[in-house]
C-alpha cells in the first residue's frame, strides 16, 4: 500500500509541474554548443584582413623601414622619400646576373634626367651589402642598392616569389605616396615605362601650376575692374 501511494504523489507531482523526467532533460545542455562554431568562422576573415592590410597599395604612405646600403649604411625609407619629389624604387633578382645588369645599366643611363628631375633612385634585392658593393663597382652606378634579405619592404610591395625569390619590379612614390606600381616586368619595360612615369608626373605638375598661375591672375584682373 506505501509503495503505492508514493508513486501516486511522484505522479501527482509530475503532473502539477508539467514535466516528465526522461533523457531529452539530461541532454538539453548540449544546445550550448552550437554557439561555439560561427566564432571560428568569423575569427578567419579577421586573419585574412590583416594579411592584407600588410599589402602597400597605390595611394598608400611609404612604411616607416630601415634598410642598409651597399656601405652598411642604414637608410630610413620614410625621411628618404620626404626629401624628394619622386623616389623610384625598382627591384631585381639577384646582383651580377644578366637581367638584373640590363635593369640597374639602364636606370643608371636615365640617371642623369631622374636626379634633375628631382627623383631619387633606389635598387633593392635580397643580397648582402658586400654583393650590391660589388655590383656597383663594376657597373659604375651613381645611386645606391639596398640589401633587403628579409623583404620587410619587398614583401608588402607585392614583389616576393614563391619560395625565395624575388619578381623584377618598379614602384614610384609621390610626395612619399605610392602612385605606380609595376610588378613582374622585364628590364626594359622598367627602365623605359619608369622613366615615362616620371616624365608624366612632371608635365601634370606643370600644368597644375599653370592653371593655378591663370586663376591668379584672373582674379587680379577683377580685382583691378572692381576698383
Amino acid at each position: 500500500m506505501s509503495t503505492k501511494r508514493q508513486s501516486s504523489r511522484l505522479a501527482a507531482q509530475s503532473s502539477a509541474n508539467g514535466t516528465t523526467a526522461t533523457n531529452n532533460d539530461v541532454e538539453t545542455p548540449k544546445k550550448k554548443q552550437k554557439t561555439d562554431t560561427p566564432l571560428k568562422e568569423e575569427s578567419e576573415p579577421a586573419k585574412n584582413d590583416v594579411a592584407k592590410s600588410q599589402d602597400l597599395q597605390v595611394g598608400d604612405e611609404i612604411p616607416d623601414l630601415v634598410l642598409l646600403d651597399e656601405d652598411e649604411n642604414e637608410v630610413n625609407l620614410r625621411k628618404a622619400a620626404a626629401s624628394t619629389k619622386y623616389l623610384v624604387i625598382f627591384a631585381y633578382p639577384k646582383a651580377s646576373t644578366p637581367g638584373c645588369t640590363r635593369q640597374v645599366c639602364g636606370f643608371q643611363k636615365n640617371f642623369k634626367f631622374l636626379k634633375d628631375s628631382n627623383t631619387t633612385v633606389f635598387g633593392i634585392s635580397s643580397d648582402t651589402p658586400k654583393a650590391q658593393k660589388n655590383f656597383i663597382t663594376k657597373q659604375g652606378l651613381e645611386y645606391s642598392l639596398l640589401s633587403d634579405p628579409n623583404k620587410k619592404l619587398i614583401g608588402p610591395l607585392g614583389a616576393k616569389k614563391s619560395p625565395s625569390g624575388i619578381k623584377r619590379s618598379h614602384w614610384i612614390f609621390v610626395d612619399s605616396v605610392l602612385r605606380v606600381k609595376s610588378i613582374g616586368i622585364s628590364p626594359e619595360i622598367s627602365i623605359n615605362s619608369a622613366k615615362e612615369e616620371i616624365e608624366n608626373f612632371i608635365k601634370k605638375e606643370k600644368s597644375k601650376d599653370n592653371s593655378e598661375d591663370d586663376v591668379k591672375e584672373e582674379s587680379k584682373e577683377e580685382q583691378k575692374e572692381s576698383k
